[in-house]
């Protein structure tokens, strides 16, 4: 559920059509619990939207329709908020604040990467990110609470475009994707980490941003959204 500069250099899609996404509730998923938290970098700016219109149309017929989530590219996972963690995919105030500190402790500085070619996984097509200086995978490491991401996997930085609204036969899907041009690679500063959440209940459906931690100032400014949910202030 949770969700180069060079075209197309990474089809992840594994067997001979891409999977079928579905738009309904998933009540064995989350269990009633609500809503779902992830950390991950702000990617919702007009250049990136409209590459993202541009690469949704090339691949028109091949989506689930009304795909609102804004630009991002995940980082990490945090999974649903409780007071008494009782799931594996539960957190508390605790593992949240271990990763503030982190953050903190590291010292990292704004940094720029590059939006590239049309790729896609299984599940969806995205838009391939570069990052030549490491400092996603540094700020990865700062989220790893206890040394584990519970982001599982290999990753792969990218800003989905939408899911497949079907089981489409991988090699004409390859077809579509590689007849994509994505122009010069598109370039934007990071300034911030945000932590942002979804209802788990809407496939597809939009984000709310929590709140964002400046590398500048080392600070976490939580959103009016974290204080409807009662999230605490942390410390620092």
């Amino acid at each position: 559920m949770a969700d180069s500069n060079g075209d197309n250099e990474t089809c992840l899609i594994e067997g001979s059509s891409t999977l079928r996404n579905v738009r309904r509730d998933f009540p064995e998923w989350h269990l009633g619990r609500s809503p779902f938290v992830f950390w991950a970098l702000d990617a919702d700016m007009p250049a990136v939207r409209e590459r993202v219109a541009v690469a949704g149309q090339h691949m028109a017929g091949l989506l689930l329709d009304d795909y609102r989530r804004q630009s991002h590219i995940t980082l990490d996972l945090c999974g649903f908020p409780a007071q008494a963690p009782r799931h594996p995919d539960d957190f508390g105030a605790e593992y949240l604040q271990k990763q503030c500190d982190a953050l903190r402790l590291a010292g990292l500085s704004d940094f720029e990467i590059e939006l590239g070619g049309l790729s896609s996984f299984s599940s969806a097509p995205f838009l391939s990110v570069v990052d030549r200086g490491g400092s996603i995978a540094a700020l990865r490491k700062c989220l790893a609470v206890d040394g584990s991401h519970r982001l599982f996997g290999n990753y792969v930085p990218h800003v989905t475009v939408g899911l497949y609204a079907d089981k489409w036969p991988v090699e004409s899907v390859k077809r579509r994707l590689t007849g994509f041009v994505s122009g010069a690679a598109l370039r934007y500063r990071i300034e911030r980490v945000s932590l942002m959440s979804y209802s788990p209940a809407e496939v597809a459906g939009a984000l709310d941003i929590l709140g964002d931690y400046w590398f500048a100032s080392g600070e976490m400014r939580w959103h009016a959204a974290a204080r409807k949910m009662g999230f605490p202030d942390l410390s620092g």
